[in-house]
């Protein structure tokens, strides 16, 4: 594409970028705000200095210290057990062809489509009977489970086209279907499992209603959950709101970053492929 036409995506990509960033920068802003400069000033005035005790402040007030490391420890238990279990689920359905393979894709995919609120209230009595209620593990495994349904559903249409000729080449040199599996399968793989790594990862951190369900003691929260809990709370002023935003959101925009190039080199892969 060149002349009028390339500038003009160019610009509406631009126009997009701004929208999409305006935002985050509001919250930035406010963020480092006294009460006293926002009041007077407004949320969309520049920042007269940096204002960070609001960020303080509501860091010792939450212990975001604790509710970071309980979102940073399902949400990377989460990614890493939900991929392993698609890739052992994907393996059969794909390239191992069992007998109702199609039925049983059709049943990954209304679990897909299944709403959280329904499973709410039998996954609850089950936490509760199996001593796992309040607990990381009950949101690891659960999580695991609907992000493995879904990596399932994806994996198997992709090892579905996975070269038989490979394959066979690999078991005439004596090799089992594990090792087919360690050996073959998964670093051709690759790019599509870190793709499916980070996003079950930014999935699982920005999940809300589940965790809100099983962890309702301070010391078990993830960060999404304390941050909806205390936004009604009649002490958070505007700037601690932002400050409480902001902190939320960085950690996975953090992540996003550090692996936006696999990301990128995933999907460009599966494109070619």
């Amino acid at each position: 594409m060149r002349g009028p036409g390339r500038w003009a995506v160019l610009f509406a990509l631009v126009v997009l970028a701004v929208v999409m960033i305006f935002p985050f920068v509001i919250v930035a802003m406010n963020a480092v705000k006294s009460p006293a400069e926002y009041s007077s000033n407004g949320p969309l005035s520049l920042p007269e200095g940096l204002y960070l005790q609001g960020i303080v402040d509501f860091w010792n007030r939450v212990e975001f210290g604790v509710k970071l490391w309980n979102s940073l420890v399902i949400s990377a238990s989460v990614s890493v057990l939900a991929v392993v279990l698609s890739v052992l689920n994907a393996y059969a359905l794909g390239i191992g062809r069992v007998k109702g393979r199609l039925w049983i894709l059709v049943l990954f995919l209304v679990a897909n489509t299944l709403p959280q609120e329904a499973l709410a209230y039998p996954l609850y009595y089950l936490a509760k009977a199996a001593g796992l209620y309040d607990t990381r593990l009950a949101v690891i495994i659960v999580m695991t489970a609907i992000q493995a349904a879904f990596g399932t559903y994806l994996l198997s249409a992709v090892l579905g086209q996975f070269p038989k000729e490979i394959l066979e080449a690999a078991s005439i040199d004596g090799a089992g279907r594990l090792r087919s599996l360690l050996r073959i399968v998964v670093p051709i793989s690759r790019p599509t499992l870190s793709v499916l790594l980070i996003f079950f990862f930014i999935w699982t951190w920005n999940e809300f209603f589940l965790p809100l369900i099983f962890l309702i003691s301070n010391d078990t929260q993830t960060v999404p959950v304390a941050l909806g809990v205390l936004q009604g709370q009649r002490y958070m002023d505007a700037t601690m709101s932002s400050a409480s935003a902001l902190l939320g959101i960085v950690p996975a925009v953090a992540f996003f970053l550090i692996f936006q190039r696999t990301l990128t080199r995933g999907v460009t892969v599966g494109a070619i492929k």
